[in-house]
């Protein structure tokens, strides 16, 4: 292996993995999904950093075209696990990220099955765009989280008890502006998680297609 600064932003990113739900492990809500927004914001700035600066310096080893598909793999269905885990389990979400974790599984067992034959299953341009609609999506659902429970807070602190009175009428506004954005964040990334899922399995089909030679039958 050779410490170039890509494969070490590569190999950084794949330890950052499992970093996303250790924060829930030591810290409260919601300093648990700042953090784990945080580690997945630098995580996903390293996935183009790291791919740019090996092309650039002209540093490309096998060694880390090898470990970045793994390294996005491992933050996305890490993160997926632990959103899924803290969410109120809506089908809406578990459903494309049921899509995305079986996809992902199932072109890790196809590559491997392959092997050596001559069939490219490398990362196509709409594989990596399938991977920034990903990442996009958790991004937006950790960030939901962290408006959440600001909301609950908030509105837990001033004791609105949904009464719309002259009184409260200033607060009542501004809580129902907080929901409003939480309203729509959750939403658009839940739509984003769908684009994401419904790229992840057109990509995984069109995987599935090249290998079907190799998978037939000799007669």
């Amino acid at each position: 292996m050779i410490w170039t600064i890509p494969n070490i932003l590569t190999i950084a990113r794949l330890l950052a993995a499992p970093g996303v739900a250790v924060m829930f492990l030591y810290f409260d809500r919601p300093y648990a999904d700042w953090f784990a927004l945080l580690l997945f914001l630098i995580a996903s700035v390293t996935d183009w950093f790291d791919g740019y600066l090996a092309r650039v310096w002209r540093q490309e080893t096998k060694f880390g075209a090898m470990l970045d598909p793994i390294a996005d793999k491992a933050m996305v269905v890490i993160a997926l696990m632990v959103i899924v885990g803290y969410s109120s389990m809506s089908p809406w979400l578990v459903l494309p990220a049921t899509f995305i974790l079986f996809r992902e599984v199932f072109i890790s067992g196809l590559r491997e099955f392959v092997g050596n034959n001559t069939v490219d299953l490398k990362v196509t341009t709409l594989a990596k765009w399938k991977t920034t609609s990903q990442m996009l999506s958790i991004a937006l659902l950790f960030a939901q989280g962290v408006v959440e429970h600001y909301v609950l807070k908030y509105t837990s602190k001033k004791g609105i008890n949904g009464d719309k009175t002259s009184k409260n009428s200033d607060i009542d506004q501004t809580i129902d502006l907080d929901l409003d954005y939480l309203y729509w964040l959750e939403n658009f990334g839940l739509v984003m998680l769908w684009i994401a899922a419904i790229l992840t399995l057109i990509t995984g089909f069109e995987y599935f297609k090249k290998a079907i030679p190799v998978l037939r039958e000799g007669k």
